[in-house]
């Protein structure tokens, strides 16, 4: 197959799992955050010691916002209902991800507020 049989073929969505690659990227921007966002709990309850608990936190909200987003993007513009080869469940179980993702983060940024003017105290 030629290098255009097959750009016209992945155009025509004739590629196996083809409609399943939004949502598998939607999956692991979302599993990624999450990750992000444990690592970040770690270091905000003083269990990690390797670097800063507040930017791990930033990191979870901004990868679990674009996986949320990409989510419900394919969501909303995939054919078909579960089950057709679409990534339409994909897409629905990445939603929660993200979603969780950004409340880790947020968790993790509250408790370094709390922890942050105790800690500052004048000279």
């Amino acid at each position: 197959m030629s290098a255009s049989a097959a750009l016209a073929a992945a155009a025509e969505g004739g590629i196996i799992g083809d409609g399943r690659t939004g949502a598998n990227l939607a999956l692991g921007v979302g599993a990624l955050g999450l990750a992000i966002g444990w690592l970040a709990l770690a270091r905000a309850g003083g269990r990690i010691s390797a670097g800063d608990a507040r930017v791990g936190g930033m990191s979870a909200i901004t990868v679990g916002v674009v996986g949320t987003v990409l989510a419900v993007l394919h969501a909303a513009t995939s054919s078909g209902g579960p089950g057709t080869g679409n990534g339409l469940v994909g897409a629905v179980v990445a939603i929660p991800l993200g979603l969780g993702a950004v409340l880790l983060g947020r968790r993790v940024l509250t408790r370094c507020r709390r922890a942050g003017p105790a800690d500052r105290t004048p000279v």
